[in-house]
């Protein structure tokens, strides 16, 4: 009776722990393993193939010039969120064409800035718009969030990164995480609210 060999299992921390006495392979093993999460992130910070192909690139190139430095304090991969994060935003900010806050600019979170007309979605849109439609709807929602509402979204919420990581990666301080992340939440909600329900009305129109 033959047997499926086991799939070997990642070990990030021994991984990092050979390339950084030079092993190549390992350090390759890296890549592969997180160069499809960095360019999906790096791509929805951009909003663009050519930048976002340029972050990564980047990316693992100063992580590889710089293993030394990772003191393994934390996650390698949000050390190279981290990275991949700074470099995005420097495409941003090099293009000039997004002039909103910075990712270091204090934010007030006074509950009268925080308060949000939203309407409530009269039907469910899964059963109004296909799965694409509203993957694309929701792309177009996050793209139309400012870079530093757009960025903690992207790693908590996409990502999946936790509170603690997303800080650190963005070198944050924890209350600064969660006021933008619950700012990102409610643009988030208000936009997709008035899409929902503009095209409703135009449904409606057609009646």
């Amino acid at each position: 009776m033959s047997t499926v060999p086991a799939t070997p299992t990642f070990d990030e921390s021994a991984l990092v722990t050979r390339a950084q006495a030079g092993d190549a392979a390992a350090f390759s093993e890296l890549v592969e393993h997180y160069d499809r999460r960095v360019f999906r992130m790096a791509k929805q910070i951009t909003q663009n193939d050519d930048d976002a192909e340029d972050v990564l690139q980047e990316t693992f190139l100063k992580a590889y010039t710089h293993l030394s430095d990772f003191q393994g304090n934390s996650k390698f991969y949000t050390w190279l969120v981290r990275i991949a994060v700074n470099e995005a935003l420097m495409k941003l900010r090099k293009r000039r064409s997004d002039r909103t806050v910075p990712l270091d600019e204090p934010i007030d979170t006074g509950e009268d800035e925080m308060v949000r007309e939203i309407a409530v979605w009269d039907e469910n849109p899964e059963e109004t718009y296909s799965r694409d439609e509203l993957a694309k709807i929701l792309d177009q929602a996050i793209e139309s969030l400012k870079p530093a509402y757009r960025t903690v979204f992207i790693l908590r919420d996409i990502e999946e990164l936790s509170i603690e990581e997303t800080a650190e990666a963005l070198n944050l301080s924890i209350s600064a995480v969660k006021s933008r992340l619950l700012r990102a939440r409610l643009q988030l909600r208000e936009k997709l609210t008035r899409q929902f329900k503009r095209k409703g009305d135009d449904a409606f129109a057609y009646l």
